[in-house]
């Protein structure tokens, strides 16, 4: 799977105005009403008269096991102290983030009216990139630690795929993700084009949150990567057909083209120049091809099974 540099540079330049083409949505008047509590900042600045405030700002974040001994003990870790001014040098304002929030509520709330907004508190996690933001109804926890840019010391021996998404930038989209990954109902397709098409729903209804993030940051790719996708999708449509991957129930599949992996595995000769995860691009092409040639709304698209989807989506892999 091999594309001329030259064209690659041509495809670079048409692919990079195709999300300004994207319909908008005016949402100026749907309201949204919520708190963002900086727990990072109360926390690593609290002390013995301060403490007991924090503790009955966010009592969900001091189990009974956490005593005071321990808070400051981390309080007071020059480690943990480092952690907390990195954070700040970038974090400092959260204004950004608050419109962007704004923002992705009132899209939600626009195709789910029925959508409640939680309240934001910013943490610091010693860079859990697993549990970067928490989402449990009410409340949105944000672990600004992992978002301190992909190129910063802090992970140095973190892997690029990983680090790709350690970004400002990144923060809404993983936002976004934890709101979608509560609202769809669970996939029991077993089959591959099933499990494909069902990520695909996902990453449809990022372009609805989101319609002013780019593709390349919804999906996690570098640039490289997502151009890669995008001049070997015909070719990877075919390695699929070829080998008889799309209705097979091999869990196996998941690992080499759903989960996130630094490239996928096709175990052919320059697999590392592929990116992970392409059968979630495949499933969101599908997913558009569908909704182009179909006149559903949002919230049909997410009840309809994976394989009617894949059957009138009239798909065609782009050359």
């Amino acid at each position: 799977m091999r594309f001329p540099f030259a064209v690659l540079i041509v495809l670079c330049l048409i692919f990079s105005c195709s999300d300004k083409n994207k319909p908008k949505i005016d949402v100026s008047k749907i309201n949204v009403d919520f708190s963002i509590n900086r727990y990072d900042v109360d926390f690593y600045n609290a002390n013995k008269q301060t403490l007991p405030s924090v503790k009955l700002k966010y009592p969900y974040l001091f189990p009974e096991v956490f005593t005071d001994s321990l808070s400051f003990a981390k309080i007071n870790d020059p480690e943990e102290q480092e952690l907390f001014a990195e954070s700040q040098k970038i974090y400092q304002d959260f204004s950004k983030e608050e419109e962007q929030l704004t923002s992705l509520f009132k899209h939600v709330k626009y195709y789910n009216p029925k959508f409640k907004e939680p309240n934001v508190v910013t943490i610091l996690s010693n860079i859990d990139y697993e549990s970067r933001v928490i989402y449990a109804d009410s409340l949105l926890l944000i672990s600004l630690d992992v978002y301190l840019e992909k190129n910063h010391p802090f992970y140095g021996d973190y892997p690029a795929y990983i680090k790709e998404n350690n970004t400002q930038e990144h923060i809404i989209v993983d936002v976004a993700n934890a709101i979608i990954e509560k609202q769809l109902y669970s996939n029991t397709n077993r089959n591959f084009i099933s499990k494909i098409i069902f990520e695909g729903k996902k990453m449809y209804l990022l372009d609805a949150y989101l319609p002013e993030v780019s593709e390349r940051q919804k999906i996690g790719y570098s640039e490289d990567k997502l151009n890669w996708a995008k001049a070997n999708e015909e070719e990877v449509w075919m390695y699929f057909i070829d080998r008889k991957i799309l209705f097979s129930t091999d869990t196996k599949l998941n690992q080499r083209f759903i989960e996130i992996a630094p490239f996928s595995k096709f175990y052919m000769n320059q697999d590392d120049l592929s990116p992970g995860r392409i059968g979630v691009w495949m499933g969101w092409q599908i997913v558009n091809s569908f909704m182009k040639h179909n006149d559903v709304s949002l919230q049909e698209l997410l009840k309809m099974e994976e394989e009617e989807i894949f059957k009138k989506s009239k798909y065609k892999p782009k050359k």
